[in-house]
């Protein structure tokens, strides 16, 4: 069996590192427009940025 972990280029990681932190931005944005979702959003953003963090911490310590 082939070991093929941890294949994924520099690149790769990092257009998933900018869509989650496009992801959060749209989400800031929607937060402030929409009063009403802003429960929700707050709810959620701590959770985005925990998965950036552990995403991030995999990739520096070669586990991603």
């Amino acid at each position: 069996m082939m070991n093929t972990r941890g294949d994924m280029d520099v690149d790769g990681l990092l257009r998933i590192v900018l869509v989650l932190v496009i992801l959060l931005l749209v989400l800031e944005i929607v937060g402030e427009v929409f009063g009403l979702l802003l429960g929700v959003l707050g709810f959620l953003q701590p959770l985005v940025l925990l998965g950036l963090l552990v995403l991030l911490v995999l990739w520096l310590t070669d586990r991603l």
